[in-house]
């Protein structure tokens, strides 16, 4: 097996089966404190020790079937944490299992936990606290085989404030009073398909619920549920092109929860609970994002990838899944339209990483860097290319959703490396090796930059944000009268989006031509986020002053690491805002989610 340089743990010697977790929620000391038991399997003859990660994590104490065992922390690692080592009182035979209970606390400072004062909150009477595990942060919650190659069941007892409301990755199990404290209530949950840890999640606030479909709850603070309920109301819909597309949903319910502001994602795949920013509330990325996310219910969630070496298996399948949904709802040229609105993205990253960057291959080696460090929108568009291209290749959207189908089938419950997916994908279409021994393979996968070969796309609705685009870049100073605001009359929100993704591309506008755009098309008055966050980032490349307080304010209103980190790093790169960009992350840092504070301050140049 693959050993994952992410992780401590040897799944080859001693696999985790179960959790049963026990634990309060303390919000004064801002410490998840209790026992985690876990399960766990001999894999080898003569087993006497297991390894697991953690990360700035507590533990008390350590039992193996009901016995005291020796437990002994190893050398902290920069961002890996520190292996917790845990030596048997009696040796297991391969195939025996044991029970590892630890008694644990995780510290304030937990890189899977952000927690908030009631001022954070939109109710403001009331603390909050959520975790975010993925890729690498369920260590530091509790002691664990933090590694996607080991899927485990759960089941939960989490002690919280009986004013508040706790939820998980699980399907709810009921609820009781604490019979050790009258101020508290316990929340059960279980969790019965085996996931891996990242997929772990908790969150504790006043939230309320509104049930949207036979199988979903919208779950918000009272300020934003009913909105909230409004703006997803075809989560049922898309579920059930999903299951169309990819066979059935194993999960039960499927919830979806509206974080505070500072989520660091546009969506987190948590089973049973999609966790989403509130940003998606003044966005019309509302069903990109939710299709994105049920879609992760069969790639990802069921088939996983087995290191996040191989993350491009999770989003590559799971952003072509989101767009057949798409093509689905809104025809085959919308479906193209987004598809080539992800070209350009990976076209923008791939500028902003450089070409020869290695985190820009497929396949990436994360010996010693940070998977965190390493994220980007690499395995998400350079994974949905590859399978673009193939479907085209191999004889279209239909045929391709066979072998899609067939992949899930073949490889639910387990996790996966790339070389297993193109073995079945040479086993699935064993009459097209001929085809498929044309691709090379070896630059899709292992090669920098953009990829050897662009697929095709319908242009139909892209032409409209390609000329208007190309009108601005070429105008010159005499040619600002010629802009009109119905210039964007035929336009749809997502036209104006990938008009202003064209743009990034460019070198950046003249000053007088971005005051005129502002002038004739009035996008500072735009409030969606997604249109907002593009018009920002062109106004300050142009260097436009009074931009700057516009872009700060949405860099720190919320924390969604898709608009924040580009708005930093641009300011950043401005000598007029560059100072004040720095003031205001130092400002707001210790309101930021762990992760996002961490990389900013490295695009800030603050921390190296």
């Amino acid at each position: 097996a693959m050993a994952d340089p992410s992780s401590f743990a040897s799944p080859a010697c001693c696999l985790t089966r179960h959790l049963h977790l026990r634990c309060r929620a303390d919000f004064g000391a801002r410490a998840l404190r209790g026992t985690a038991a876990l399960t766990v399997r001999a894999e080898r003859e003569a087993l006497r020790c297991l390894v697991l990660d953690t990360r700035d994590v507590q533990v008390f104490k350590v039992t193996v079937n009901g016995q005291d065992a020796q437990f002994a922390f190893g050398e902290k690692h920069s961002f890996k944490g520190t292996p917790l080592e845990i030596t048997f009182p009696n040796e297991l035979r391969r195939g025996q299992e044991a029970i590892v209970e630890i008694s644990f606390e995780s510290s304030p400072q937990s890189s899977a936990l952000q927690w908030f004062t009631p001022e954070q909150t939109s109710g403001k009477k009331h603390p909050f606290l959520f975790s975010q595990c993925q890729a690498t942060h369920c260590r530091a919650i509790f002691p664990c085989q933090d590694t996607p190659a080991v899927k485990l069941t759960y089941y939960a007892e989490i002690s919280v404030p009986k004013e508040l409301v706790a939820l998980m990755s699980a399907n709810r199990d009921g609820e009781a009073p604490d019979p050790q404290d009258s101020t508290h209530k316990i929340y059960r949950f279980s969790q019965n398909v085996p996931i891996p840890c990242y997929l772990f999640a908790l969150v504790v606030g006043a939230l309320e619920s509104r049930k949207i479909g036979p199988r979903t709850l919208v779950w918000a603070e009272k300020e934003l549920v009913d909105k909230s309920a409004y703006e997803f109301s075809e989560a049922e819909a898309m579920l059930k092109t999903a299951e169309d597309l990819a066979g059935p949903y194993v999960w039960g319910q499927y919830d979806l929860l509206v974080l505070p502001p500072s989520f660091p994602y546009g969506g987190m795949e948590n089973p049973c609970l999609t966790f989403v920013t509130p940003t998606l509330l003044v966005s019309i990325a509302v069903i990109k994002v939710i299709a994105h996310e049920i879609s992760h219910s069969w790639t990802g969630n069921l088939v996983t990838n087995k290191t996040w070496e191989h993350f491009w298996l999770n989003e590559g399948h799971t952003v072509y899944l989101e767009r057949r949904i798409g093509g689905r709802l809104f025809g085959e040229q919308f479906r193209h339209f987004q598809a080539l609105g992800g070209w350009r993205e990976l076209q923008n990253t791939i500028n902003t990483l450089g070409d020869k960057n290695p985190v820009t291959n497929l396949v990436i080696n994360l010996d010693e860097v940070d998977p965190d460090v390493a994220y980007s929108s690499v395995p998400y568009e350079k994974g949905f290319a590859l399978l673009f291209y193939l479907e085209q290749l191999l004889g279209g959207p239909d045929v391709f959703i066979g072998f899609l189908k067939a992949y899930v089938v073949q490889f639910a419950y387990k996790s996966i490396v790339t070389e297993d997916w193109k073995k079945f994908l040479y086993s699935y279409f064993k009459d097209k090796v001929d085809i498929l021994d044309k691709v090379d393979w070896n630059s899709w996968f292992h090669a920098p930059g953009m990829p050897p070969v662009k697929p095709m796309y319908d242009m139909t609705l892209s032409n409209a944000c390609v000329a208007l685009s190309q009108r601005w870049i070429q105008a010159k100073e005499s040619d600002l009268g010629s802009f009109s605001s119905a210039d964007l009359k035929e336009m749809s929100s997502h036209q104006l989006i990938e008009f202003l993704a064209l743009l990034l591309l460019e070198a950046p506008l003249p000053l007088s031509h971005v005051q005129r755009m502002q002038e004739v098309y009035d996008f500072n008055a735009i409030n969606n986020s997604e249109i907002r966050f593009r018009w920002l980032r062109l106004c300050i490349r142009s260097k436009w002053e009074e931009a700057i307080p516009l872009a700060l304010k949405m860099a720190t209103d919320q924390g969604r690491m898709k608009f924040t980190r580009p708005l930093f790093r641009d300011l950043y790169s401005f000598d007029k805002s560059r100072d004040l960009a720095v003031k205001t992350f130092l400002e707001h840092r210790t309101s930021m989610h762990p992760v996002t504070s961490m990389l900013v301050g490295k695009d800030l140049k603050l921390d190296q």
